[in-house]
């Protein structure tokens, strides 16, 4: 038999007509209410409706103080209330609340989100619609090539997979910052945005239909969320397997690439995840890492390439490409690895003479399971990396030979080309489970 809790927490949504928005069930819980926790502008919204000596948290700037003025409020048998806005638990307080307490010490009275609010006023079906906060710290205007760190970099992805999103925003990341990120991401020509200002309040305003290139210039008011649909198909891009001839490379003679056989292989023995989290060292003309990207939409590649002119070329083709999840640095490895977040898998496909410590300093940062895996041309390059492997405690690696030949014309007819044989040594930490 469940036994309720006799003095739940009540977690209100609100919006922004006030006590208008409360049905009678939580205006009386409200009213009743001896300790009242909310943000200062919807505490200002209801004072009037707080009984006398009610006991008043801001919690503005003090989120991790909430947790512990309701634990002490029901320590008191005291009437507990927390005012959100909206839906508490659309992207609001009633989570972190579960989370700190237990949810069997809330009651949660929802309201109408802003969103369902702003997608009512201009008609759009928000059922198969992805929900996306940049409500987060900021960051500064989006870049291509940014990384996870990024408070916008969840809308790239989502911009990228979604053909329906609906927004909330932060004073920092606003409309027009919004509609810049898309022109950056190439995507200005395939999505139109309505921006729903003040909802619920007098100077509630609604605009419908603009395209990205005129919200990157408009100025919006603080209040504010963001629908984006799309009007254009979305591309069904091939994720794996790509031939050569796709990546852009260095001519008249070809820069650096990974043959289409080889890569296929090497993405293929390193064991890639929706979410995992790669690095492409010696990226050439980014055919790997740009491949990889695609295979793990829900994680991110980070790439880097010493000579210029191959990194220009990668650059090129991570344009071309249409992914988000993918950053490009100018450097020789292993400068700048230490700030790369810890790899599920790696991809050597040039070392600049620095192998040895490369192998050594890139197991050490693999996550738990994950794979290294390396293309070598050369007997000299081979024989460093098995040496090195060789000498290192709780790995294990192997070597497989690849020699691919392709039909080539001749006539009427075709012979087989060989290509150049590739040695791909794969090595993977060994996880000690006593």
């Amino acid at each position: 038999m469940e036994i309720k809790d006799p003095n739940p927490c009540r977690v209100i949504g609100v919006l922004d007509d006030g006590i208008a928005s409360l049905s009678g069930t939580a205006l009386a819980l409200l009213r009743n209410a001896d300790v009242i926790i909310g943000g200062a502008r919807t505490l200002a919204l209801l004072e009037r409706e707080f009984k006398a000596g009610a006991v008043r948290h801001d919690l503005t700037g003090k989120l991790k103080e909430v947790p512990e003025w309701v634990r002490a409020a029901r320590a008191d048998n005291l009437a507990c209330v927390v005012l959100a806005t909206g839906d508490p638990l659309c992207h609001g307080i009633a989570p972190y609340l579960a989370q700190h307490l237990c949810v069997e010490a809330l009651d949660i009275l929802p309201n109408l989100s802003t969103l369902q609010l702003a997608c009512a006023r201009i008609g759009l079906a928000w059922q198969d619609a992805r929900i996306v906060s940049v409500h987060a710290k900021d960051a500064g205007e989006w870049q291509r090539g940014a990384t996870p760190t990024h408070g916008m970099y969840a809308l790239a992805q989502a911009a990228r997979q979604q053909a329906r999103l609906l927004i909330l925003t932060s004073p920092d990341n606003s409309p027009d910052r919004i509609a810049r990120l898309l022109l950056a991401e190439g995507l200005g020509d395939d999505f139109l945005m309505a921006v729903a200002e003040n909802l619920l309040q007098p100077e509630e305003r609604v605009l419908a239909e603009l395209t990205p290139q005129e919200a990157a210039g408009m100025k919006f008011a603080a209040l504010n969320v963001v629908l984006l649909w799309r009007v254009t198909p979305a591309t069904r891009p091939v994720r794996f397997g790509l031939a050569d001839a796709e990546f852009v490379q260095r001519q008249p003679e070809k820069g650096l690439i990974t043959k289409q056989e080889v890569r296929a292989v090497s993405l293929a023995r390193m064991q890639l995840r929706a979410d995992s989290v790669v690095w492409d060292i010696g990226a050439g003309s980014g055919s790997v890492g740009l491949e990889a990207a695609r295979l793990c939409p829900q994680g991110h590649v980070y790439a880097t390439e010493k000579n210029e002119a191959d990194y220009a070329i990668a650059g090129q083709n991570h344009t071309a490409f249409g992914i988000s999840n993918y950053s490009l640095y100018l450097g020789k490895a292993p400068e700048g690895l230490d700030t790369w977040p810890d790899p599920d898998a790696v991809f050597i496909g040039g070392s600049g003479g620095e192998l040895a410590g490369l192998i050594d300093g890139i197991i050490k940062r693999l996550r738990p399971n994950g794979t290294l895996v390396m293309n070598f041309v050369t007997l000299e390059n081979l024989a460093t990396a098995t040496a090195t492997l060789q000498a290192m405690e709780g790995v294990s690696w192997d070597v497989l030979q690849l020699q691919a030949a392709r039909s080539k014309p001749i006539l009427h007819m075709h012979r087989m080309a060989a290509e150049n044989p590739v040695w791909i040594v794969c090595a993977r930490r060994e996880i000690n489970n006593d």
